[in-house]
């Protein structure tokens, strides 16, 4: 019998209800896109509905699917796994599942659904939609509803957010949680990694990845494995030669420890399983070596979301909202995406349809199939491993006339991912024939101490050298603020004495200063006259030419582990308000970037600076807020202020500021983390993002090889800077970035990707913009 009341009628205008699930396995950031999803419709003006336990809350319907408010989803960012849960549902398999499913967003009055999942979830989502006006008719027909009642409901549009550990999905450089994994995989082979080196052992470790070895390459390229199995590219016929000829190898250079990776989807190229055992067998009774199994299991899942993660979640959430506003009834269903750097929309069946093609490649035992219908960047981190994981390899060796002496130093504050990519350098180069030369503590240590005994500041590498700085933080060759200015003459005079055919740059502003004084000097002096690359590496990510620096996303992560602590503490006691200074010099990217991942109230940046009546009108707003907190948990409070955002308006003048205004009613703090944000381990996306990086600079090099230095100085891009531009990958010639893209005054680039998305940031936390205009 179809109810009689109880379907509310549509919203005006645009608006829309708009139901958000999960569904298929959890992964951290789900809960990001959540509370994105949630808040960016209620500031659109539309209503926003939590469906828990995924489809099987659709199909039950009931409380199940609930109205959400501005509230309810307050402190998710932090959390891990799903707060509106996740469930297989077999009843929705089947149609009259989606029946029932259909009925009860009906009643709800739901017109649309974002819904974060696996290829699964997507491929049920878009079922659904092209059988409801089906359903709707049957519905009708069964009495289940009346015809006016299903009349304002005739169009579904969906919305597709991927979640996945496994980052298995086409069309999209990354999956919601991840980096998040590989997060966890790296900081337990870190830590499987001491006790392998004291015993001088080896571990086969088995991770996540059935029908898609990207945990496996970027945890091989993040840790610095021997040897790796994932299920797109097995190994050839002789496989066991294969990989005990490499750790041999390894191990006569002196390496005490080995580390293989194993994709839980492995096998030969047979299709013939390729288990932990069977490896831990070859190392132990072919090679003799120490051999231990670690299976790291569901631990891959857990855990709270990593700075990408959730910053990958809530700019995906809040682009689902806009794709479901700009949607038309004909409108296909899209996925939303992340190309290199850009949040872009891709056709869902498209996608599901080309990861559904990789598994079947590799049943045919297509495998260069497989691996093309992967991203171009998934191919590349493969060679790129390749590449720096193999020694002595003579069909590799460039003849001896090409081969080069490149010099490689570290210039400006220290940064997570330098002593990756110039491990990554110096293994590729020496795989290749070339010889990689250290200048140790940068142009000062260069021209002071070059020729100091017993040992000067000019070290070639040797590969055992530089093996274990994968996952060193800092700068294991040091770094310095000194530009070459210093002392143009002892510079040159270096670079001549020790035949530097080419140079490789690794750091941030003072490092693209020194690389422009050098290529401004290149006519008085001839020594100068040859390749040079720099790759950014800065917390800051201020470097003219990238969108994203080596060592950025370890700085956010430091960054979110501390603020997660602060607002732990501010929310035990509900009613304060802590204001925390980040660094970043004079660009807000950190500060911007940490806001959105934390969810905090405001951020103040040197861009838009700090004035007394955006801090008035910050106090008003706080203690509105405060009204409305009575009892309510997760109440405390973040503001984020940029360490060069005012001069006047410093983070404890601001704290106190807000304690005065609030007379009593609620509490202010401030905290500076300081360096905390410069040191410890780098996170994986700066360790993978750095050794794919690294090869390509050097490739770059070798692309002018046997090019005077009379060419060199007509080819723009013989001193260029690496980095990523929206969907790409770019060098771009120093000589135009110098000229046109760099603020020299303020030490940044003239126009910051990032600008736009403190507008995100404001409309995510309830204040005043003009993004909602």
């Amino acid at each position: 019998m179809a109810p009689t009341d109880g379907v509310p009628k549509p919203l005006s205008g645009k608006k829309r209800r708009i139901g958000v699930m999960t569904s298929g396995g959890d992964a951290p950031g789900m809960n990001g896109a959540v509370r994105a999803v949630v808040r960016m419709s209620i500031a659109k003006g539309c209503e926003a509905y939590g469906i828990h336990e995924g489809y099987e809350g659709l199909v039950q319907g009931g409380d199940l699917i609930r109205k959400m408010d501005w509230d309810d989803v307050r402190g998710w960012l932090s959390e891990g796994g799903t707060l509106i849960g996740t469930a297989r549902c077999k009843a929705f398999m089947q149609r009259p599942g989606r029946l029932q499913a259909a009925k009860n967003l009906v009643l709800n009055g739901i017109d649309a659904l974002v819904i974060c999942g696996g290829d699964g979830s997507l491929t049920g989502a878009d079922t659904f939609r092209k059988e409801w006006q089906g359903l709707l008719m049957e519905l009708v027909e069964q009495k289940e509803l009346m015809s006016e009642q299903v009349e304002p409901f005739k169009h579904l549009n969906i919305v597709g957010l991927v979640g996945s550990i496994d980052n298995d999905m086409s069309l999209t450089d990354a999956t919601i949680g991840a980096y998040s994994s590989l997060s966890r995989i790296c900081q337990n082979v870190d830590y499987i990694d001491a006790t392998a080196f004291s015993h001088s052992r080896a571990f086969v470790i088995e991770v996540m990845g059935r029908h898609c070895g990207w945990l496996a390459l970027m945890a091989g390229v993040s840790t610095g494995a021997d040897f790796v199995f994932i299920p797109e590219k097995p190994p050839g016929e002789d496989w066991q030669q294969e990989m005990c000829g490499i750790i041999s190898k390894h191990r006569k250079l002196g390496k005490r420890k080995t580390t293989v990776i194993v994709a839980e989807g492995a096998h030969d190229m047979h299709l013939n399983k390729i288990s932990p055992t069977e490896v831990k067998d070859l190392l132990s009774g072919k090679l003799g070596l120490d051999t231990r199994i670690t299976t790291l299991g569901h631990v891959q899942r857990g855990g709270n979301a990593c700075a990408y993660d959730r910053m990958l979640s809530t700019l995906q959430g809040v682009e689902a909202v806009e794709a479901v506003l700009d949607a038309k009834p004909d409108t296909p269903s899209p996925i939303i995406s992340i190309i290199e750097n850009k949040i872009c929309r891709k056709p869902l069946m498209e996608a599901v349809q080309l990861t559904h093609n990789v598994a079947k490649a590799i049943e045919s035992k297509d495998f260069d199939g497989a691996m093309n219908l992967r991203d171009a960047e998934f191919a590349e981190y493969y060679k790129a491993y390749m590449t720096t994981t193999a020694t002595d390899q003579q069909k590799m060796r460039l003849p001896e006339k090409k081969r080069m002496r490149i010099a490689m130093i570290h210039v400006g504050a220290p940064a997570g991912g330098m002593n990756a990519a110039t491990r990554a350098a110096v293994a590729y180069c020496l795989t290749r024939g070339h010889t990689p030369v250290a200048i140790h503590n940068g142009f000062p240590g260069l021209c002071r101490h070059h020729d100091d005994e017993p040992l000067g500041s000019v070290r070639e590498i040797k590969w055992l050298d530089a093996d274990g700085w994968v996952n060193k933080g800092g700068s294991e060759i040091g770094t310095n603020r000194g530009l070459p200015s210093e002392d143009f003459d002892k510079t040159a005079y270096c670079f001549e004495r020790y035949k530097f055919d080419a140079l490789f740059l690794v750091g941030g502003f003072e490092a693209f200063t020194a690389m422009n004084e050098l290529r401004r000097n290149r006519d008085k002096y001839p020594a100068f006259r040859i390749p040079m690359v720099l790759l950014p590496a800065t917390i800051s990510n201020n470097v003219p030419g990238t969108e994203y620096s080596i060592g950025s996303d370890t700085c956010l992560n430091a960054l979110i582990e501390y603020c997660d602590a602060i607002k732990q503490s501010a929310s035990a006691s509900r009613r304060r308000v802590f204001v925390v200074e980040t660094q970043g010099g004079r660009s807000g990217y950190i500060a911007t970037l940490a806001a959105l991942s934390i969810g905090a109230f405001a951020v103040y940046t040197p861009e838009e600076g700090i004035s007394i009546k955006m801090l008035a009108r910050d106090i008003d707003l706080l203690r509105e807020s405060f009204a409305k907190d009575k009892g309510q948990s997760r109440a405390g409070k973040l503001i984020l202020r940029n360490e060069h955002a005012s001069e006047t308006y410093t983070t404890e003048l601001i704290a106190n500021m807000i304690r005065e205004e609030a007379k009593g009613r609620f509490e202010s703090r401030f905290a500076v983390p300081g360096h905390v944000q410069q040191g410890g381990t780098p996170s994986p996306m700066d360790r993978v993002r750095a050794v794919r990086l690294a090869v390509k600079c050097i490739q770059d090099m070798e692309e002018r090889i046997g090019t005077s230095g009379e060419e060199l100085m007509k080819d723009p891009m013989s001193a260029s800077v690496i980095g990523i531009r929206g969907a790409r990958v770019v060098f771009s010639p120093m000589a135009t970035l110098e000229d046109v893209e760099t603020h020299w005054k303020e030490r940044r680039p003239k126009n910051e990707f990032w600008l736009g998305l403190k507008g995100v940031v404001d409309v995510l936390s309830g204040r005043p913009t003009t993004m909602l205009n």
